[in-house]
């Protein structure tokens, strides 16, 4: 199984994401391909993303039973912590308002 999930990306690229994998809601994309055609969609993504960011997590045969990848700028960081795949949230950026 595979998911990828989109936000901001040029619509041209969800146009050829839709080609290979079901869009169920916008920008949430389903599908169960390879490894080869998921590897080339990767590509697809990093190629087409532009200032949008993804997210792309399929199953796997590890401890947690999937992995993913992101690309772009999110709260959201991958982070490894002794082989299994967190995720981490930056600080956010606004200051605090002065009484």
């Amino acid at each position: 199984m595979l998911v990828i999930v989109t936000e901001n990306v040029p619509p041209r690229l969800r146009g050829r994401l839709a080609v290979w994998l079901l869009e169920v809601r916008a920008g949430v994309y389903i599908g169960n391909p390879s490894k080869r055609v998921r590897e080339f969609i990767w590509h697809q993504i990093s190629e087409g993303a532009e200032d949008g960011n993804v997210v792309m997590a399929w199953s796997t045969n590890t401890e947690s039973g999937y992995d993913f990848v992101t690309l772009g700028r999110n709260r959201r960081v991958p982070v490894d912590f002794d082989g299994l795949r967190l995720v981490s949230f930056l600080p956010t950026s606004d200051k605090p308002k002065a009484p």
